[in-house]
């Protein structure tokens, strides 16, 4: 998976885990729980779609990686390679 496929995903992602957010408004650096007022229910939606989309298995110690647009993605394509 390559950077811009792993950008998708996310944003896919996101959009399925919380309906009616704004997430073309991100920047790649911005905390989107904050954001998109996300608390922990949405949060661990956003990561299991994001899991079953990637094929990903993400453990719990993961979750501080997924906090941003681009730290999202730079997991997802380092652990497709």
């Amino acid at each position: 998976m390559n950077r811009t496929e792993a950008l998708d995903m996310v944003r896919e992602s996101l959009t399925a885990a919380v309906p009616g957010a704004d997430v073309s408004a991100l920047g790649p650096d911005d905390a989107f729980r904050d954001a998109l007022e996300m608390d922990s229910l949405d949060f661990l939606s956003f990561v299991e779609r994001l899991s079953e989309r990637s094929g990903v298995r993400i453990e719990d110690e993961d979750a501080p990686r997924l906090s941003t647009l681009s730290g999202s993605a730079d997991f997802l394509v380092a652990r497709t390679r």
